[in-house]
């Protein structure tokens, strides 16, 4: 059994093992460290109730990292403190534990970490998923007492929604694992384990050249008799015209604009830093929005400096006028996306114009490009045409004219 005055110089040279290894303090009998096999510290206080015979308990002071040692030597005094005038703490702790409800603990898991260490963009989803699908239905039940039927038969009631039953499998996943890192639940104890997501078949939604159309003259009508703000109609047109996300648009601020290199410079995104091009019809909304004096922010909301928060409204009314019930923002997007596959741009290029992290998500496109196997079919099927039809000079002709495509493919 490892003994000293834990320090921070003693805890960094402490390492991890194949199991989990213990250093106690020399000084503050029961006060002691543990390393995980994974590497992560905690500090803790062990003792024990009724004597030698009594059963030995272990209470969790925190994190190395959250705490430091000496905060952790001040919490392990008083809590032995305590212990020595009667008092059970780990009991203390159970009972809590069993009193938390999952909403509780969910609502904790939002603010301690959500909300501070991923996007605003994916708390307000976790936040919509977590009030639609989670509280309504194991809210109020004690986290402790959740096991893998509850989550299962959760999963089960959203099956007619297959994305939103993965994405809420998703978040219990990661919610639980966090419970698990601070003591909520037990290590391993995770419910979601073993659950099989449902196959999603992705929706692909492109607009033709009348719809289009149709989309330009719902802008302009809009633009004309005000049913939009300029900055909610600028929006969806520049949505159109970069084929950039949602929130890349509405939290775009005027500094981020290079008009001298044709170039929006985005900060951050859902894939870090990126720059998006600028053509000429993106050009000339950026020069035609309103700029409001003070705020920062291209797509101006409602509030003082502040961006536009939702243009699903607008979005709504402008799409009925254009006889696009069935049409999403983010299919203006594929929209995009879709034009330059037909025009021939490689696969590569349509990746770099999105801002796509990874190939693989680009390739939903392949199949709108030029396609040289089916331009091969073509000149074989001409020929088998010309030898069962028996017109020789059609034959040749149609011959010439596909194995033409696959030359130019």
């Amino acid at each position: 059994m490892a003994t000293a005055r834990i320090t921070k110089r003693a805890v960094d040279a402490t390492g991890p093992a194949s199991n989990d290894t213990y250093l106690w303090d020399d000084e503050l009998p029961g006060f002691g460290l543990k390393v995980t096999p994974t590497g992560r510290k905690v500090y803790l206080v062990q003792y024990r109730l009724g004597g030698r015979k009594g059963r030995t308990r272990r209470v969790t002071i925190g994190q190395h990292g959250e705490l430091t040692p000496t905060a952790a030597r001040i919490e392990a005094k008083r809590l032995l403190g305590e212990i020595a005038l009667g008092r059970d703490p780990a009991s203390d702790r159970d009972k809590a534990k069993a009193d938390k409800t999952l909403a509780a603990v969910l609502d904790q898991f939002m603010t301690e970490h959500v909300k501070s260490k991923r996007k605003a963009s994916t708390a307000r989803e976790y936040q919509r998923i977590a009030k639609l699908y989670i509280v309504p239905r194991l809210g109020r039940r004690p986290i402790s007492d959740i096991k893998r039927q509850d989550i299962a038969k959760l999963h089960h009631e959203l099956a007619s929604k297959p994305y939103q039953a993965n994405r809420t499998l998703a978040l219990l996943s990661k919610f639980f694992n966090w419970a698990e890192k601070h003591g909520l639940r037990p290590d391993g104890s995770n419910p979601c384990r073993h659950i099989e997501k449902y196959r999603e078949s992705r929706r692909e939604r492109f607009l033709s050249e009348a719809e289009l159309a149709r989309l330009g003259d719902a802008l302009r009508e809009a633009q004309t008799d005000n049913s939009a703000t300029p900055w909610a109609i600028a929006a969806i047109r520049l949505l159109i015209f970069t084929g950039a996300r949602l929130g890349e648009i509405l939290t775009l601020e005027w500094e981020h604009i290079h008009a001298e290199h044709g170039l929006l410079m985005l900060a951050d995104s859902k894939t870090g830093k990126k720059a998006i091009r600028l053509n000429a019809p993106a050009r000339q909304v950026l020069e035609s929005v309103p700029r409001l004096e003070g705020n920062p922010f291209v797509i101006c909301g409602e509030r003082p400096g502040q961006h536009l928060v939702n243009l699903q409204k607008p979005w709504r009314r402008i799409r009925k006028a254009a006889g696009l019930h069935d049409v999403r923002i983010h299919d203006l997007r594929h929209s995009f996306a879709s034009v330059a596959a037909s025009g021939g741009q490689s696969l590569l290029v349509i990746g770099k114009m999105l801002g796509h992290s990874q190939p693989a998500t680009t390739a939903r496109y392949a199949h709108l490009a030029d396609d040289p196997v089916k331009a091969a079919s073509d000149v074989v099927g001409a020929r088998i045409a010309a030898a069962m039809d028996g017109n020789k000079d059609r034959g040749i002709a149609e011959f010439r004219e596909a194995k033409r495509r696959v030359k130019v493919t």
